[in-house]
This record gives C-alpha cells, sequence and structure tokens, in this order.
C-alpha cells in the first residue's frame, strides 16, 4: 500500500509563511474606516449590577457602548449549558464577565470610556471552594445546584476486593487551575458585506459552533454569518469557548462599520477558560505478590463560574481515573462543580491529564509498601493485548505499553525484577 504521508517528510502548510513572518493573524487586519473596541469585565466575583454608561457615551470618538440590551438575539451562549451571558444583564458570577463593549474610532477614546463607566456593585456571597459548593446550603451560582455532572464507574465488587487486599494506601490530590498562555492573545475584527452578511476574523477552534452562537446572538439565519479562522497562534483548548467573535459580530452589525478588538495578555487571561482544578480521592488495594485488587476514587473539578466542557472533562477523568491498569474492581465518581472561580474548560488532555497525578502515586506508594521497585510492581499491572478496562472496552490492538515502560527504565538505570531473574 502506497501511503501518501505516513513516513515522509511533509511540509506544512502554514510553516514557511509563519517562518517568514508572512501569516497573517487577527491583530494584523486592517479595514479602512474601522473602529476599536474594548470589553468592560467585572472586578467582582459574585454581585448584582447596576450599569450607567452615560458618562462614556459623551467622551469625544466614542461611537456607542453596548450593553445587554443591545443583544438583537439570544443574551447567551455557551458550548454545552447557554450559560453565560453575551454582556451581563443583573448580575456578575466571575472577576472577568462582561458588561458592557464601547467601541470608539480611536484606542484612546475607548481606553478614556472604559475608566468611566459606572458600575454599581451589590455583592452576593460568593463560593470558591468547590467542596463547599457541593453542599446543599451553600451560595447556587446557577439555577438549584452547584453539581452540574456526576459521574459513576462501577465494576466488581470494590467493599469485597479491599478485604482480600494486603497492602492498601489511600490519599488526597489537588491539581491547580492552568492557564493556556498561548502566544497570540485573542484579537478579531468584524465587519458587514454587501449582501448584509456579517464576517468576523478571529482566531477560533470551532468556527462552525462560532457560527451559530453569532447567528443566535443577532437573530439572523445561520447562513448570514460567516466565521473565517485566520492563523491561530496557539489554542490548546483555550480557542474553544466565545469571547470577542459576538461583541465584535453586534457592533459590525449596529454601526455598518469594521470593528476591531485586540485583547492584552491580562485581558487574555481573564477571557477564555482555564484548565479544570480538580480534588481526588484515591484508595488503591493489592496482593501480596503486587496484583492490582480494588480502586476507588472521588473526582471533584472545579469548572468555576460557566460550565463549558465540564461534562465531558470529568466524564474522561472518570474513565481514565485508573490509568494504564487492569483492576478487577473499580468504584468511581467524578463531579463537576460551579463556583465563582474563572470557569474551566477545555485544555490538552481533557479531564485525562489531571488523574495520572493521582493513580501514578498511588502505584509508587504500593510498590513502596511492598518493597517492590516500581518499575515491576507497574509490569505486573499495566493494560496488556486482550485487557479490558474498568469501562469494559477490550484492547485489541496496539498496547505497547510495556516496551515504553521497559525502554524509559533502561534510560533511568532501573533493572525490572524480570530482568534480574525474578518473575513478574
Amino acid at each position: 500500500m502506497r501511503l501518501n504521508s505516513i513516513g515522509k517528510k511533509i511540509i506544512r502548510v502554514d510553516g514557511l509563511s509563519k517562518v517568514k513572518g508572512k501569516a497573517l493573524y487577527p491583530q494584523d487586519i486592517y479595514m479602512e474606516g474601522m473602529l476599536y473596541g474594548k470589553t468592560l469585565r467585572s472586578s467582582r466575583p459574585h454581585a448584582y449590577i447596576n450599569i450607567d454608561t452615560s458618562r462614556a457615551e459623551k467622551i469625544d470618538g466614542v461611537v456607542k457602548v453596548f450593553t445587554y440590551k443591545d443583544v438583537p438575539g439570544k443574551n447567551c451562549h455557551g458550548v454545552l449549558f447557554k450559560d453565560h451571558e453575551v454582556f451581563c444583564s443583573e448580575r456578575v458570577r466571575r472577576v472577568g464577565d462582561p458588561i458592557a463593549f464601547v467601541v470608539a474610532t480611536n484606542k484612546k477614546a475607548v481606553e478614556e470610556a472604559i475608566e468611566v463607566i459606572d458600575v454599581n456593585y451589590e455583592d452576593i456571597e460568593a463560593v470558591f471552594d468547590p467542596l463547599e459548593a457541593m453542599k446543599e446550603e451553600s451560595v447556587k451560582i446557577h439555577g438549584n445546584s452547584n453539581i452540574i455532572y456526576h459521574y459513576k464507574l462501577r465494576k466488581g465488587d470494590v467493599e469485597e476486593a479491599f478485604k482480600r487486599c494486603h497492602v492498601i494506601v489511600e490519599s488526597e490530590y489537588k491539581t491547580p487551575m492552568v492557564e493556556h498562555a498561548f502566544l497570540q492573545p485573542e484579537a478579531g475584527i468584524a465587519y458587514t458585506e454587501d449582501d448584509g452578511t456579517i464576517v468576523v476574523c478571529a482566531s477560533t477552534q470551532y468556527p462552525h459552533f462560532d457560527q451559530i452562537e453569532v447567528a443566535e446572538a443577532l437573530e439572523v439565519n445561520k447562513d448570514k454569518v460567516k466565521i473565517i479562522n485566520p492563523a491561530v497562534g496557539g489554542a490548546f483548548g483555550g480557542r474553544e469557548d466565545i469571547t470577542l467573535q459576538i461583541h465584535l459580530a453586534i457592533a459590525a452589525k449596529v454601526t455598518g462599520r469594521p470593528v476591531k478588538a485586540v485583547y492584552s495578555r491580562e485581558e487574555s487571561f481573564l477571557a477564555h477558560s482555564k484548565r479544570h482544578s480538580m480534588i481526588m480521592r484515591y484508595k488503591t488495594g493489592c496482593n501480596k505478590d503486587g496484583k492490582l485488587l480494588a480502586m476507588e476514587a472521588e473526582i471533584i473539578g472545579d469548572t468555576g463560574a460557566y460550565a463549558s466542557w465540564a461534562i465531558n472533562v470529568l466524564r474522561k477523568a472518570g474513565v481514565h481515573a485508573t490509568g494504564p491498569y487492569e483492576i478487577p474492581n473499580v468504584k468511581v465518581d467524578s463531579y463537576a462543580v460551579y463556583t465563582n472561580n474563572p470557569f474551566a474548560g477545555a485544555m490538552r488532555g481533557f479531564g485525562a491529564t489531571q488523574v495520572p497525578i493521582a493513580h501514578e502515586q498511588q502505584m509508587d506508594m504500593l510498590s513502596e509498601k511492598l518493597n517492590m521497585d516500581p518499575v515491576t510492581f507497574r509490569l505486573k499491572n499495566i493494560f496488556k493485548k486482550g485487557s479490558k478496562t474498568a469501562t469494559g472496552q477490550v484492547l485489541e490492538e496496539s498496547v505497547p505499553i510495556d516496551r515504553c515502560i521497559k525502554e524509559v527504565a533502561d534510560r533511568i538505570g532501573i533493572t525490572p525484577l524480570s530482568e534480574r531473574g525474578g518473575v513478574v
């Protein structure tokens, strides 16, 4: 079979333009007669708000200050739940929530106007700890419960299996919220074509989702919205949620002129999603020979003020909670929880990157208690061809974990027991 790509040196289609500095990013786009926009964001994590834009609107050069009242269609968006507001109408739920969008003929006027918009905050009790947020009496971020998702995984009989374990280890692990810190902060420009089509040029990972959400906010048919994705200066999941796209589209439609916005690094930190911080409570047991018998885990993911991909992320964390190990008895509960923290969403690994912090330390502690080297312990328990995962999936091909572990062990100078005359 002839392969066109595999095993061959293929030149990236965008490689040359990036190396030569000729790639066109949204920040590089300028159009005749364009206006400049900037978002006013909440400085409080949880509060009722009242907005007065009158002083800002009087500044020379300011064309319009947009608020929730100027959204023609749905004042909401979100990849799974429509829990974001395009502009907050009555309440903010995190530091960084969008309140208004100033459009002016020059950047100086934009900055001056942002400073004089009066936002009256009436603070509400906030919750930043997901464990506290899970309690029935906790302040609610949306609806009647802060628990938006509970994933359950059950295999075998965990309680009975732990009775047969020679060694059991229990511990709690925490991973922090993580910023994507891609090279190019969010930037974009929107304009109207002659037939009334709204065009938004912005670096995004989901132009098809953007098209739908922009159309819903503008209350127009989807075919009247065009999303153009120029060069993307990094993403890693952080560009899967709407940030400036709808703001630009509304401003371009209302003013009839191109409108451009470029986030500073500080605003970028406030605007987009983060990796979910997680609290992971693990209990793992094995027999005296080092064979794993049981694992129980509770995983609590802080999705912050908005859901984004929390359901998918916490499901994947639960599915991968056992790591690459055969464990006959498994009980996993994973939760996605609202708080007033920055909202969390997609980031490389999608929930599968946090749980190794827990399950790998469990493996190390078990091997230490058995006085067994950690490589040998892992080789006893890893997935092999034909293994069945905790979710019932049979691994029929491409399971080279043993080769990987042995190669790593060789490079760092650990000789597995099996290669020293022992039995794995």
